[in-house]
Order: C-alpha cells, then structure tokens, then sequence
C-alpha cells in the first residue's frame, strides 16, 4: 500500500484495495492450511464453498480498511500510514479472524 501511493502517487484508498486483493489470495491459503489445519473431511464447507463464502469478506475487509482509514485521517488529521495500522488490527481482529474462524472454516462437530 505504501509503495503504491509514496512512488506512483495513487490515493491510499485505492492502494488499501489493491493490497488487499493480493493479500486475499495469500490469506485464504495461508489460513485454510496453517491458521485454521485440517483436512477437508473435517471443515463444514468443501474449499470451493469456502471461496465463495471468502470473496464477499474480503469485499467487506476491503470497504472496512479503505473507508475507516479515510475517516480516521481525515478526522484526525494523522498521517494515513498511522491510521491504516490502527484500522488494520480492528477489522483483522473483530471482522475477519471472526467470520473466517466461525462461519468459512468452521469445522464439523
């Protein structure tokens, strides 16, 4: 995000939703085989349920950061690298930890 906006001079929100579509693919494959292991007989969805079910959270996660670091800078009038880190934690932590842990790789009981 910071080399999108410092050295090619892109609004930081449109730099936010670029990295945050690289970071999608990283995510969702990071997290379905480390954060969340196991094996597909034990996850409520198939991986291509669970894709789908992703797209839209990161939709949101993207909405989230882009739109919450604008208002925070804007408000603020701290520097948008700054709010960008506070905003990240919150939605990381409380949007999409929660809905990938408990609804997208959700395992059997």
């Amino acid at each position: 995000m910071i080399f999108i906006t410092e050295v090619f001079h892109i609004h930081y929100t449109i730099s936010i939703a670029a990295g945050g579509m690289v970071g999608a693919a990283v995510n969702f494959s990071v997290n379905r085989t480390w954060s969340f292991y196991s094996k597909d007989a034990q996850y409520e969805f198939s991986v291509i349920q669970q894709l789908v079910m992703f797209f839209p959270v990161v939709l949101g996660s993207i909405a989230l950061k882009s739109a919450g670091t604008f208002a925070f800078t804007t408000l603020s009038k701290i520097d948008y690298k700054i709010t960008r880190l506070a905003v990240d934690v919150v939605v990381s932590i409380f949007y999409n930890f929660m809905l990938q842990k408990h609804w997208i790789f959700k395992k059997r009981h």
